[in-house]
């Protein structure tokens, strides 16, 4: 069973200490909740690192495809990397390198890769899959790189380019099998590939097909992503005739809301961040555009950001008005993957 093998990865790099760092982290979560005050032992069990911002692709609902940042585009230089991990390897667990943009067009991003797998960390991309020729799929085997998403929201040329405008879904399938025979050839049980299908209303019929498919081809396992819309309340063509995979549901007054209660608690303040390319360290992953920077990892250490005051001011703020937090009104947690 596919998600067996990946617990076993995943169980590869745990060491006392970082299991330690989680017990106390899960107790401080808790605590928290019971005590209705921030308080926070530990530090992050899951880090995602942004490799670059820029994209190849023009998806809809993506400020990297829509070019909408307000915050600078650029590429994570691997001596930047390498202070972020020396910084966090010795309780981090798991690293995905992707916040927003294609980390296969930052041409270091398999040397990062490689250093972090090294020191024994989990280590996660996702990409679109646009990049990974013959000659990349074995270099990307030979970093040692833990996991593979590859993203593919389609199963008919048709389908995939309504949404990853400007892709071409050949390609991206010809970089699966080349990364599953790169695997093969080279006699390793790594990078552990996973196709992601994001379920929107044009490719919602295609569910099983991406499945069938995704076994021929030779990957471990399919997500089921559900989709952020930005301007939901008034519907959208992207959200799914299936309620299941829409992260919204119709109120009785005829508008969209989003399924999340959105209580005033949220795990990602207490196990994980996200850290931009040029060193921004930043919430959650819902910060896309880098509102609520808690520090810079270029001029600070992660230390004094991770027990500063901007992020107990948020955390905070967290436990007592979530719903007053602007990137936490269109938060999934809990509702955005389905593994199949």
């Amino acid at each position: 069973m596919y998600s067996f093998r990946k617990f076993l990865l995943l169980v590869k790099t745990l060491t006392f200490r970082k299991i330690w760092n989680f017990a106390l982290i899960y107790l401080s979560f808790h605590y928290s909740l019971f005590r209705k005050k921030a308080i926070h032992w530990g530090n992050p069990i899951k880090v995602g690192i942004e490799p670059t911002t820029y994209c190849n692709l023009r998806c809809p609902e993506c400020p990297s495809g829509l070019r909408a940042f307000t915050r600078p585009t650029g590429m994570l230089q691997p001596e930047n990397f390498r202070k972020m991990v020396d910084q966090l390897k010795d309780d981090l667990i798991y690293l995905l390198m992707y916040f927003q943009g294609e980390p296969f067009l930052n041409r270091k991003f398999l040397e990062m890769a490689k250093y972090a797998t090294e020191k024994g960390i989990y280590v996660a991309t996702s990409t679109n899959g646009h990049y990974i020729t013959e000659t990349i799929a074995r270099q990307t085997v030979e970093s040692g790189l833990t996991e593979v998403i590859v993203s593919i929201d389609g199963t008919t040329q048709e389908t995939y380019e309504s949404y990853r405008v400007g892709g071409e879904l050949s390609k991206v399938i010809q970089g699966v099998k080349n990364l599953v025979e790169a695997r093969k050839s080279m006699n390793s049980i790594t990078p552990y590939i996973l196709v992601q299908f994001l379920v929107v209303k044009p490719n919602e019929h295609q569910i099983e097909d991406i499945k069938k498919q995704a076994t021929e081809w030779g990957a471990d396992g399919v997500l089921l992503k559900t989709a952020q819309i930005y301007e939901y309340e008034d519907g959208s063509d992207l959200i799914p005739d299936n309620p299941r995979y829409s992260r919204y549901k119709k109120s009785k007054n005829g508008k969209w809301e989003l399924k999340n209660p959105l209580k005033n608690q949220c795990w990602k303040l207490w196990h994980g961040a996200e850290i931009t390319w040029d060193g921004k360290v930043l919430p959650c992953c819902f910060d896309k555009d880098a509102q609520y920077e808690m520090g810079n990892l270029l001029t600070q250490s992660f230390k004094s950001i991770w027990r500063g005051s901007h992020y107990e001011r948020f955390r905070s703020r967290l436990l007592s008005s979530r719903k007053e937090i602007d990137i936490c009104r269109n938060c999934s947690e809990g509702l955005s993957v389905f593994s199949d």
